[in-house]
């Protein structure tokens, strides 16, 4: 069996052994959100097999999951890139050169808010604020921030990522 498969039937047993749990409280279908956030803990984005296998297992109507889902900003419902990159657009970073960090990374993973490279190495995702101000204007990535940014910074930043991924 393909590692790809193997790995994939292990998240679903996961998902199924969370729901299981929940499945016999009374209200079960409101644990819905706690089940998308496994869903998008498990796989880093709600999966469409995934989200067949809540509705089926739930016993809740696939347009009412989906509607949840889209109506959250939290959940992602494309894969992601290996590496999610969000850039802080608060008002700190903002004062601070974010527009311009941000035009790198456009031109540098030729890709915009909300796209992945071709590679499939980054996605890009917008933040409002991550929270580290006095190190304006900064970017997170995989939950690393880097902070003082510069044009010049955000491409070594990305090269050494890139470096990473083609010795693994």
């Amino acid at each position: 069996m393909p590692g790809s498969v193997k790995a994939q039937d292990s998240k679903l047993s996961e998902l199924n052994r969370f729901m299981s749990a929940l499945k016999g409280l009374s209200r079960s279908e409101s644990n819905l959100i706690a089940i998308l956030h496994k869903v998008q803990e498990l796989y880093g984005y709600l999966d469409r097999e995934a989200m067949d296998e809540v509705a089926a297992t739930m016993n809740i109507p696939t347009a009412h999951i989906w509607g949840v889902a889209t109506f959250y900003h939290y959940f992602k419902l494309k894969k992601p890139g290996k590496h999610v990159i969000a850039i802080c657009l608060g008002t700190a970073c903002y004062i601070k050169g974010a527009g311009e960090i941000l035009e790198k990374l456009k031109e540098e993973l030729k890709t915009d808010i909300g796209g992945m490279t071709s590679d499939g190495l980054f996605s890009l995702e917008e933040a409002r604020c991550l929270g580290a101000c006095g190190l304006a204007p900064v970017m997170m990535i995989d939950g690393k921030i880097y902070g003082s940014l510069t044009p010049k910074k955000v491409s070594e930043i990305l090269q050494g990522y890139r470096k990473r991924s083609s010795g693994e």
